[in-house]
């Protein structure tokens, strides 16, 4: 009898298909991709020299060359920068091509460092390998027109601080406070702008997100910075007074086209109440870190980690981010004499915040872009440095009202947002229900880089 035997059915699963998102190959396709479009909207900005370009980073630049690069530090009173950007004009002056070409290399290339850290905080959120929202963010982040404006016309530094403090939120995130601490170093060492989030550092010290001995490495990162410049000969005395140089040359002023409280008021004429009214917005500012740290610390969290005196904290992610966040656009908003560009940190935050509580904050970032932009151009506009000292291309004063009363609905709704995320993580509840922190989402193991 013949016949045919039934062969028995594969007991093994086929193996599912990875999700587009979630091949190697399409990643870096997209990075790739995301990284291109960046350059090409800043390559089209790479000819024009702005106003601070050419009366101050060339001429830094060819201070140095002519005193023959790195041995030009020896005096670094020809500029107001910290040494740590001088090292690289100075580097610069060793390499072929345009000096305008290796300034905006240099910030560019800290634009691409900035969205890899928009990346890795969105990804904590969105673990999910084939997630698009990080991808989103990094794209977004490197096309904020502040953030393209800023390096590629403008040639300005701010994404060097603002990647490093973005490094150290990300590393908050993670609970390594030995390298969120040390990238707040090196974010101080380069812009004192980084003093904008130490209301946040702050907070996450007393709730115990960051240990108090992690504090050593800001200023030892700091110093470790100058010592290059030490060793060719620079004065301690000047290399440690930099930034104290720098506040004082805009002592008499009130708001330098920012978009802050100070442009609903008028600067009087007395130098004396100039520096009253000063001293007052220091203190508001200071009350308003006050209640932010008191707001972190009688949420029911901030109650039982100092109860426990645990080293682990107990913060979410979403606390975390929104208070680095509300840090970066109070105290500017609030603080007197600051620049065009002192919200750029807030900018960038304020996009990461809409990933993360996209319901609530979806629009924190346009209003936050739309008023910091707006701030930029009456810098951007003149063609001489005469015609901007003369203020020929000034907005008048409603207009300048407007722009700062959108970024205070901005700063006011990211406030009340994150005394909301305190309130109802204390209480187990939000308007919904209860609430699921992302910190409550499955993520990737987390890399182990120093044991905290």
């Amino acid at each position: 009898m013949t016949g045919t035997t039934a062969r028995p059915e594969s007991t093994e699963s086929e193996p599912i298909p990875l999700p587009p998102l979630a091949r190697p190959a399409v990643r870096i396709a997209l990075a790739v991709g995301i990284g291109a479009v960046a350059l090409l909207v800043r390559y089209l900005m790479l000819h024009w020299q702005s106003l601070d370009f050419g009366y101050f980073l060339h001429r830094w630049y060819r201070t140095i060359e002519h005193k023959g690069g790195f041995r030009a530090l020896k005096d670094t009173g020809f500029a107001d920068y910290n040494v740590p950007y001088l090292y690289l004009l100075a580097a610069l002056t060793y390499l072929p091509g345009s000096a305008l070409v290796g300034i905006k290399a240099i910030s560019i290339a800290f634009d691409l460092l900035q969205a890899f850290f928009v990346f890795r905080i969105v990804a904590l959120r969105y673990p999910r390998r084939d997630a698009w929202q990080p991808f989103a963010a990094a794209l977004l982040s490197l096309l904020l027109p502040t953030v393209a404006v800023n390096s590629g016309w403008w040639a300005q530094a701010d994404a060097i601080y603002t990647s490093f403090v973005l490094g150290a939120v990300y590393f908050v995130l993670t609970r390594h406070p030995w390298w969120a601490c040390s990238m707040l170093g090196l974010a101080l060492a380069f812009k004192l702008q980084t003093v904008f989030v130490f209301p946040f550092l702050l907070v996450m010290l007393v709730t115990r997100r960051v240990l108090w001995r992690s504090l050593l490495a800001v200023p030892a990162v700091f110093l470790a910075l100058d010592v290059p410049a030490f060793l060719v000969g620079a004065d301690p005395g000047k290399l440690l007074t930099v930034y104290t140089r720098q506040a004082d040359s805009y002592a008499q002023k009130l708001a330098l086209d920012a978009p802050s409280v100070y442009q609903f008021v008028k600067t009087p004429a007395d130098p004396h109440q100039v520096e009253a009214m000063r001293g007052t917005g220091v203190l508001i500012a200071g009350a308003v870190v006050c209640a932010l740290i008191a707001l972190a610390l009688f949420s029911r969290t901030g109650r039982r980690a100092l109860r426990s005196g645990a080293a682990r904290p107990t913060l979410t992610q979403n606390q975390v981010l929104l208070t680095a966040l509300s840090s970066a656009i109070t105290v500017p908003f609030l603080l007197p004499a600051m620049h065009d560009r002192y919200f750029y940190l807030a900018d960038v935050l304020s996009l990461v915040a809409a990933f993360y509580l996209p319901r609530r904050l979806w629009f924190a970032p346009i209003l936050v872009q739309t008023a910091s932009f707006a701030s930029y151009l009456p810098f951007l506009r003149p063609k001489t440095y005469a015609s901007m000292l003369a203020e020929e291309y000034q907005w008048s004063t409603p207009v300048w009202q407007l722009v700062a009363a959108t970024m205070g609905v901005a700063a006011v709704a990211v406030l009340v947002v994150t005394a909301l995320e305190y309130r109802h993580r204390s209480t187990g509840r939000g308007p919904l229900g209860p609430v699921r922190s992302s910190d409550d989402a499955p993520r990737e193991p987390e890399p182990q880089l120093l044991s905290s």
